[in-house]
């Protein structure tokens, strides 16, 4: 009973210290995003490394296809047998089984689908001119609210806001 007092603390405090926010960059004059007249640029005077303005997005088609239904349809019979066998193996009765079953069965189709998705769908180009001066483009599946003429940082080969 402790135990699980214990990991539910955990996890909330982990949860929580998630919501937290930042300090932020810069501060005072001079310290935000287009602040009438004291940056150079339109954008940000504290140099950061991996920030930019995006100055184009290019949609690029994946060239993939598959029938609508293919990824549901896989993902709910693998669901449906893995739900089935987890629940025979552990013991349950024939209708603990079936509940399973169903159970996988709809959770693997919405998986199913979601993967269908993400390998089938278009991709974006996405042009940042680097605070350096530099040009790089990063290839990514969606664009998270990022659009052109927003500023930027590149993390992990990602483009997100800043």
């Amino acid at each position: 009973m402790k135990i699980q007092l214990i990991a539910a603390g955990a996890i909330a405090s982990l949860a929580l210290a998630g919501c937290a926010t930042s300090p932020g960059y810069g501060g005072g004059y001079g310290g935000g995003y287009n602040d009438g007249g004291y940056n150079s640029g339109g954008y940000n005077n504290t140099r950061c490394a991996d920030c930019g303005i995006v100055t184009r997005i290019d949609t690029v088609a994946s060239g993939r296809t598959a029938p609508s239904a293919t990824g549901a349809i896989l993902g709910g019979i693998v669901g449906a047998v893995a739900g089935h066998e987890i629940s025979s193996h552990t013991g349950g009765s024939k209708g603990n089984q079936n509940i399973s079953a169903a159970a996988g069965a709809a959770a693997g189709a919405l998986a199913g689908n979601k993967i269908q998705q993400n390998v089938t769908g278009n991709s974006y180009d996405i042009q940042v001119r680097m605070d350096d001066g530099r040009v790089i483009v990063v290839n990514q599946k969606d664009l998270g609210g990022v659009r052109e003429n927003t500023y930027v940082r590149v993390v992990n080969g990602r483009v997100v806001l800043r």
